[in-house]
């Protein structure tokens, strides 16, 4: 399974076309994560000022799109080189965040 964090209003536009995140244009693909907490933790770091994120988990094996496991030897992550087939989202997770701000936990989002 793949994880890619995303602000609500990103994922609930356009819902009958595939997910194409604006990284897909501006770096030729969309970033992923290997697994949730390092999901968390892009959230907690990345996205600290947004409030409503979600988390998408996807199955690698039902995307159109190439797959690269990419960065260095210590940390690869998953880039999806094409749009993501809503299909493939086989879970959305809403991001719980704790009194402090901070990215805690994932949920499912309802």
């Amino acid at each position: 399974m793949l994880f890619h964090v995303v602000p609500v209003d990103e994922w609930t536009t356009d819902v009958d076309r595939p997910y194409a995140p604006a990284s897909l244009v501006s770096e030729g693909f969309v970033h992923c994560s290997p697994d949730g907490p390092a999901a968390l933790a892009i959230a907690d770091g990345l996205y600290r000022d947004v409030p409503d994120l979600l988390v998408l988990q996807i199955d690698e094996a039902e995307l159109s799109a190439e797959v690269r496991w990419e960065g260095s030897q210590d940390m690869l992550f998953p880039h999806v080189y094409g749009p993501i087939e809503r299909s493939a989202v086989t879970a959305v997770l809403a991001v719980r965040r704790d009194t402090d701000g901070h990215a805690r936990e994932l949920t499912p989002w309802v």
